[in-house]
């Protein structure tokens, strides 16, 4: 150190020395700069926010009846001569406040006090848990403010986030660095000061010499900047701010619970898991350098998850953003320096899964599908990215050399659990020699639960041989807990709060005399699927068929788009020729959307759809739209039929109610009386029954796996033989055709 301060004349500083911590300080401005603008951002949402929080909670107090104060304190409040004064409600005792409820003849100050007490407490829940939702059809001035509030956060973009948190590390970093290199400035102070304080100041200009280096290669100094600009602008107009939020909903709500603080439970948020395991989880670093979104709290915990128990299934509910998960992941792998990552998918959702890749992040993508798919293949090899193919596709190429995949994605897995299928069997084959797999579904089990084991078996053979039949049978709680190290789960109600509501109406209808002499020759004949469509093969009398004509009529008045879901090609043909627009119909028809509609051409469907301004109805098959796509631009829902499997039921609910819905959705299934239909619905309500029981959480599951070991086959033969002979067709020849 002696030598050094000779150099410098003593102890005194070069203009190196005063250009060096000059440059740090412009850094710590601008790093305080960025953060001090996205608070003010921030706190314009919380300033919006409140009102309409406020609003909400007393909405709710009002609807809280005076008895539950006595709930609250276990009885023993008497509240007789409270409600005869008038206040009805935990709101309006709140409201009256001390001195008014102590006028009301019997009320004594003890009564009083315990009773406002007992209202506080229901009023901090309330306030807790009471959520607010923007609605779209409905805008008013305070939601107005809000959604411009949240416009320019949401405008800022994640960019603004990595800045505010890099900028954060790095000024608690410079602050102490620059107090002590301030001496190193002054001449005089630094010929009167100590050795030690000199060292302490020159090992300061050093340290900031490094930060600031560290800092311009990594291109901090553009990113503050351009977060602070961004932060500061505001939308061009509230028309503006609410076209943007229709568009990118899931992206303000996300930014509203993180700016209220109102996230999930923590538990819901971890699905549950083991504190070992949530606690291996939560220490897992993400590097977000290669991803363009932002994750909520339980999606970013999903990604650790994966990354952290390395071979995994997310079997997330629809519409919680498993395909942003697996994103974060890809885009954590690149970071830290890996580079070739494979995601296999049905074809329907080829296109999508690709658009998502290149807006979602920067890494590169190859679609590995159609006629040159081995040449693409080879340039995947030799460049790296994600390849991007389909179950059949990834069955002709050759399966990696261990370790060469980082990580291989597989969408709708549950398309997987046959470990006899040959699809099947590739999938092994590479979740095999990847280093990671993340197979990805909403239902997991649709008949058995044994299959969910052939997807366990995929990631860890050890694990899959030690549940056994016997986890399963001794309920849902103990089968999530053997399965914890590789599975993990989430529900919307659990972690989307601001999902707006979801109303299921079963449509009953008479049969007409048309519809029933088609579903007696249906059952007749042994005909299941005959059965099943009876109703709407005699259009022009058909009951179903004029409901779903009123269901789409008050939707396209109303303004809303609607999607109509069937089993069969020919079901859909008929509803086509019945909505069919005419001289005094004008609402756009879309589809029908099949599967036998090129995946690229399905996506381009759905877009069409979503662009009409206005309403629309999109035709599709539910086996078909019910898998991978996105269909939020709807808010009705018509199923024609009951399906076999509860499953299909729910995938396609799920395509419209899914995070980044703004409206509340309808779901209306027709149902014709007496015949199959009914049969059908008592199987599906046993069938989800289980289904919950073992896929979510639940803590009274008794029942055994077998009752769901029912093939397709078995229950059709069943109920056509049940038809037949309720209508004493016993004597016709039982055949169930499928």
């Amino acid at each position: 150190m002696e030598d050094r301060f000779s150099v410098h004349g003593g102890g005194t500083v070069g203009r190196d020395e005063r250009e060096t911590v000059a440059r740090g300080a412009r850094l710590f401005e601008a790093a305080q700069a960025v953060v001090v603008d996205h608070g003010r951002a921030a706190e314009a949402v919380r300033a919006a926010l409140k009102p309409l929080h406020d609003a909400e909670v007393k909405r709710e107090l009002d609807a809280i009846p005076v008895a539950r104060l006595q709930d609250v304190t276990e009885g023993r409040l008497r509240l007789g001569s409270v409600e005869k004064s008038g206040l009805r409600s935990v709101g309006e005792v709140l409201e009256a406040g001390p001195y008014r409820l102590r006028q009301i003849p019997g009320v004594g100050q003890r009564t009083v006090d315990q009773m406002l007490a007992a209202a506080r407490r229901l009023s901090e829940a309330a306030h807790e848990t009471v959520a607010v939702h923007i609605d779209v059809e409905r805008p008013e001035p305070r939601t107005t403010a809000l959604v411009m509030a949240l416009h320019v956060l949401a405008e800022a973009g994640p960019d603004a986030r990595r800045a505010v948190d890099k900028a954060t590390v790095l000024a608690r970093r410079l602050d102490p660095l620059l107090a002590d290199a301030r001496l190193a400035l002054g001449r005089i102070r630094m010929l009167l000061a100590g050795q030690e304080k000199k060292a302490r100041a020159w090992a300061a200009v050093a340290g900031i010499r490094s930060l600031v280096d560290e800092a311009e290669r990594a291109g901090l100094p553009g990113l503050f900047a351009q977060a602070s600009v961004d932060l500061l602008r505001g939308p061009a107009t509230d028309i503006a701010a609410w076209v943007d939020f229709e568009l990118r909903s899931a992206e303000y709500y996300s930014l509203l619970a993180e700016i209220s603080g109102r996230q999930p439970d923590v538990a819901a948020a971890e699905g549950f898991l083991p504190d070992e395991i949530a606690e291996r989880v939560r220490t897992q670093h993400l590097d977000d350098t290669h991803r363009r979104v932002s994750l909520r709290g339980y999606q970013a915990f999903g990604a650790r998850f994966a990354l952290a128990q390395r071979k995994v299934i997310l079997g997330d509910e629809m519409g919680l953003g498993k395909t942003i998960q697996a994103i974060a992941v890809l885009a954590h792998l690149a970071a830290v320096g890996q580079s070739h990552f494979m995601v296999v998918c049905p074809a329907s959702v080829l296109v999508n899964w690709t658009r998502e890749i290149e807006a979602r992040s920067a890494l590169r993508v190859t679609v590995l599908h159609g006629p040159d798919r081995h040449l693409a293949f080879a340039d995947w090899k030799a460049r790296g990215g994600v390849g991007v193919t389909t179950f059949d596709a990834l069955r002709g190429f050759p399966a990696p050399d261990r370790g060469e995949v980082a990580l291989l994605v597989v969408d709708e897995a549950h398309s997987v659990k046959n470990p006899k299928a040959k699809r099947s069997q590739a999938v092994a084959g590479w979740a095999e020699r990847c280093e990671r797999a993340l197979l990805m579904t909403g239902t997991p089990m649709e008949n058995r639960v044994v299959e969910f084991h052939h997807l366990v078996r995929m990631l860890d053979g050890d694990l899959a041989d030690s549940l056994g039949e016997g986890d399963a049978r001794a309920g849902s709680v103990g089968f999530r807990k053997a399965v914890a190290p590789v599975y993990l789960r989430r529900n919307q109600e659990d972690v989307l709060t601001e999902l707006p509501s979801l109303q299921h109406t079963d449509q009953w209808e008479e049969l007409s005399a048309s519809d029933a002499e088609a579903y007696r020759e249906a059952v007749a004949a042994g005909n299941f699927m005959a059965m099943r469509r009876a109703a709407y093969m005699a259009p022009e009398k058909s009951a179903k068929l004029d409901r779903l004509r009123e269901i789409v009529q008050e939707a396209g008045e109303n303004g809303q788009k609607t999607v109509v879901f069937s089993y069969f090609k020919d079901v859909l043909g008929v509803v086509r020729e019945a909505l069919a627009p005419g001289e005094s119909a004008s609402v756009p028809l879309f589809g029908p959307f099949t599967g036998s509609v090129p995946a690229g051409r399905r996506q381009r469907i759905v877009d069409e759809f979503a662009a009409v301004p206005g309403p629309a109805v999109l035709l599709a098959q539910i086996q078909a739209a019910g898998i991978g796509l996105n269909l939020q631009a709807a808010s009705v829902v018509v199923i024609c039929e009951p399906q076999i499997k509860p499953t299909i039921e729910h995938q396609a609910v799920a395509r419209a109610h899914r995070m980044g819905q703004v409206r509340p959705v309808r779901v209306y299934r027709l149902l014709a009386t007496g015949g199959v239909d009914e049969r059908l619905v008592r199987l599906l309500e046993t069938k989800t029954r289980l289904f919950d029981a073992y896929a979510r959480r639940s803590a009274v599951a008794e029942a055994s796996p077998d009752a769901i070991d029912v093939s397709d086959t078995e229950l059709a033969r069943r109920i056509v033989e049940e038809e037949q002979a309720r209508l004493g067709l016993a004597d016709e020849r039982l055949t169930a055709a499928e």
